[in-house]
C-alpha cells in the first residue's frame, strides 16, 4: 500500500517499506510532518500507458450543478428540508475522477433513496482501475458493504470504517489487500480520506443507520460517472468499468442500489422488486 501526499508535502516524500507501513504508528500532531510514499514504481497495476493520470481538480470542473449545490451544505438543515433524520438508511457513492462522496438517505417508508450531501475527498492513493494486490498503491472500485463490525471510533486517522476489500468479486480474481477504509486526516493508505470534519458526519450517518434501520451499507466506488466511460473504450480496464457501469444505471434509474451477486467472476444486479430466480 501507498501513502498519497497531501499537496503542500508533496515534495517531502519519504521512502520506506511495506512491512514498515504496516506498523507505523502515527501521533495526530505528527501524522502529517512523517509522511510515507513507498509506492513500488514496477508493480502489478500495468505500463504507464494502462493507468490514467488524475488531475482531481480540473475534472471536479466538469461536476455537475446539482452536485456542487449539495458540497458543504448544512447537514441539519438538509436532513430536515428532505425530511430525514439520523438513524435513516443511508447508501453511499464514492467518484475517484469527480473527487466526491455522495451520502444518500432513504427515510423510514420511502421507496427511493434522496440525496443527502456530497463531500470532496480530501485524499486517495493512486490511478484509475481496480485494486489488484497488496501494495499496489490502489484505492478499491467495485461494490462493498460495510457493517456494525467495520466501524472504528478508535482510527488513527480520527474515524473509519472497512469497506470490506476484497469481497467475493475480488477474490475470484485473486486481488489481495487489507484495511482499505474511509477515514479520516488527508493522509491515504490504500484509502479514502475525507478530513475529520467530513468523516465525522459521514462516520455519524453510517453508524446510526446500521444500529437503526439498516444490516449494511453499501458502498458503490467508480473511477468516474459512468456516462463518460466510452472515453475510455480501449483502456484496460473498459470491460470491468462497463460492468460496474450495470450497477451504476440501475440506481441512476430506480434510486435504490440493486442486489448485487458475483457470478463467473462477473458483477450480476438484480433490480428491487424482481423475482429471485
Amino acid at each position: 500500500m501507498d501513502i498519497t501526499l497531501t499537496p503542500r508535502d508533496r515534495d517531502t516524500q519519504l521512502n520506506t517499506t511495506e512491512s514498515e507501513i504496516t506498523t507505523l504508528k502515527l501521533s495526530k500532531d505528527k501524522k502529517n510532518e512523517n509522511i510515507v510514499d513507498e509506492v513500488d514504481r514496477n508493480d502489478t497495476n500495468g505500463s504507464k500507458e494502462d493507468n490514467i493520470k488524475i488531475d482531481k481538480k480540473a475534472d471536479n470542473n466538469i461536476s455537475l450543478m446539482d452536485e456542487n449545490s449539495l458540497i458543504g451544505v448544512d447537514l441539519k438543515s438538509r436532513l430536515k428540508e428532505i425530511g430525514g433524520k439520523f438513524g435513516d438508511e443511508v447508501f453511499i457513492r464514492i467518484f475517484k475522477s469527480e473527487n466526491i462522496l455522495e451520502v444518500w438517505l432513504r427515510s423510514k417508508g420511502a421507496k427511493e433513496f434522496k440525496p443527502l450531501k456530497f463531500y470532496e475527498i480530501c485524499n486517495y492513493s493512486g490511478e484509475l482501475g481496480p485494486k489488484l494486490k497488496e501494495g499496489d498503491g490502489q484505492a478499491p472500485e467495485g461494490f462493498y458493504k460495510v457493517y456494525k463490525g467495520s466501524l472504528n471510533p478508535n482510527s488513527s486517522y480520527h474515524l473509519s470504517f472497512n469497506l470490506g476489500f476484497p469481497n467475493r468479486y475480488d477474490r475470484s480474481h485473486k486481488r489481495t489487500g487489507s484495511y482499505l477504509m474511509v477515514h479520516g486526516d488527508c493522509v491515504s493508505i490504500g484509502c479514502y480520506a475525507m478530513g475529520d470534519k467530513n468523516i465525522e458526519e459521514i462516520y455519524k450517518l453510517v453508524k446510526e443507520g446500521l444500529f437503526n434501520s439498516q444490516k449494511y451499507v453499501q458502498v458503490h466506488i467508480f473511477p468516474f460517472k459512468m456516462e463518460k466511460l466510452e472515453k475510455y473504450r480501449g483502456n484496460r480496464w473498459y470491460s470491468f468499468w462497463s460492468n460496474l457501469k450495470e450497477g451504476y444505471q440501475i440506481f441512476e434509474e430506480q434510486k435504490i442500489p440493486p442486489l448485487i451477486k458475483v457470478k463467473n467472476k462477473r458483477y450480476h444486479f438484480i433490480k428491487r422488486g424482481e423475482i429471485l430466480k
